[in-house]
């Protein structure tokens, strides 16, 4: 039995069922952790969220922002893009029972047995382990509330860009999902900063990755995270970096949190395919 969290996919069905086939993975003993973006930008949306769908409770996964996005275009609350690729699932005779379960999912997930915890993005660095907890569930009621379509209206934007605890409203709920599920650069001041989304190096000085900002986080804690393609592989000081790219033709990669060994297979580049920058 063994546990495998894996990276972004994105729609790339079939990349994932390669990674999986390496991997051996068998559905009736495995558990698979998935670090968000199920959908979009690939081709193959619909399969990717009926597959992760089937699992039951075999599964983790946590919300990134194109599943976000899916969820806020289902209501409309958003238009699509030129390069969204979710319209399968939109026009599945499925779509209700699968979007009901995608908002189900957590903004993260903590497994203290494993000593893991798994988010998209990152966790803000001036947040502790049980302050983040607390503000995803802040999330998680509205999203799994009567009136989850009312949130879309107002989940975009980049501001505010530091948190404060007299954060209300709309405001207090756009910073936690940027947090959780956008952030890659931080300032000193813990900022939030999403003009940049290069590697680590390409920054301004003021600028560093947020998991590299003195946090509040056990020093004993792993953390799992994707969203960062273009991020070099990071597996030091606790911070485990998965999305490593499947998307735009480079790797699909799981890491088995009972091991800590990393399994990739190449992609071919669903991106290219599609003819998108």
């Amino acid at each position: 039995m063994s546990t495998y969290a894996v990276g972004d996919v994105q729609g790339c069905y079939d990349d994932l069922m390669r990674l999986l086939d390496k991997l051996e993975y068998s559905t009736a003993n495995d558990t698979l952790w998935f670090t968000g973006d199920l959908v979009n930008r690939g081709s193959q949306s619909l399969q990717t969220l009926k597959f992760v769908y089937s699992l039951g409770d075999r599964v983790v996964c946590v919300l990134g922002n194109h599943d976000l996005h899916l969820l806020a275009a289902a209501v409309g609350a958003r238009a699509l893009h030129k390069s969204d690729t979710f319209q399968d699932v939109l026009e599945s005779n499925r779509c209700d029972e699968l979007l009901h379960w995608l908002r189900q999912q957590p903004l993260i997930h903590h497994d203290a047995a494993l000593n893991y915890v798994m988010v998209h993005a990152g966790i803000y660095p001036g947040w502790s382990l049980q302050t983040a907890k607390d503000r995803a569930a802040e999330v998680h009621r509205v999203l799994r509330g009567d009136y989850y379509a009312d949130y879309f209206y107002t989940m975009y934007g980049n501001r505010p860009d530091r948190w404060s605890a007299d954060l209300d409203g709309d405001d207090r709920l756009r910073f936690i999902v940027n947090s959780f599920t956008r952030m890659r650069f931080c300032s000193a001041d813990f900022r939030l900063d999403f003009s940049e989304s290069g590697r680590v190096g390409s920054q301004p000085d003021h600028l560093a990755a947020w998991f590299a900002i003195p946090n509040q986080l056990p020093d004993t804690l792993d953390v799992i995270f994707g969203h960062w393609s273009t991020l070099t592989t990071t597996d030091t000081q606790g911070f485990h970096s998965l999305d490593t790219g499947c998307l735009w033709g480079n790797a699909l990669t799981a890491l088995n949190l009972e091991t800590a060994e990393r399994i990739s297979i190449k992609c071919e580049g669903q991106q290219n395919i599609l003819g998108d920058e």
